[in-house]
């Protein structure tokens, strides 16, 4: 699917507090949290990530991506998933200090259509639990309407 850069000091903090990349094991366990699946393969080298493996959807394979992605002290994620059911991808969004979703459904799917933004809740879980907490850093997909 490509490469994938980050916000290193931005997302959820797996491993401590320190801005270095938490291990392969943690981060598999991170995306069993989110029930994503933990069976693709990860390697760790420094704040780059590598992913292989299957995923089910390209959706699925963005959220895998943005999991990843979204913790601390990972710069950049390389994606070599092979993805069973394609479908067109989604353009992902770094999150600015000041926006909101709904700001961010306009800016994405025009002026008055800030009330899609419950679209993009549900495209990017994770990493958005409380659509009022977004953190500026966090990369998100917005999914075509």
């Amino acid at each position: 699917m490509g490469l994938f850069s980050f916000i290193k000091e931005a997302g959820a903090k797996i491993f401590g507090g320190s801005a270095k990349a938490a291990s392969a094991e943690d981060l598999q366990k991170e995306l069993a949290g989110h029930g994503l699946p933990s069976d693709v393969k990860i390697a760790v080298d420094g704040d780059r990530v590598k992913i292989s493996g299957q995923a089910m959807s390209t959706e699925q394979a963005e959220k895998i991506i943005l999991a990843l992605g979204n913790t601390v002290g990972v710069a950049q994620v390389e994606s070599e998933l092979i993805v069973t059911k394609e479908a067109p991808a989604a353009v992902f969004y770094t999150v600015q200090k000041g926006d909101t979703l709904w700001k961010i459904a306009e800016s994405h799917y025009g002026k008055g259509q800030g009330g899609k933004y419950p679209e993009i809740v549900k495209a990017n879980t994770p990493p958005v639990k409380n659509p009022d907490l977004i953190q500026p850093g966090w990369v998100l997909r917005i999914p075509a309407l």
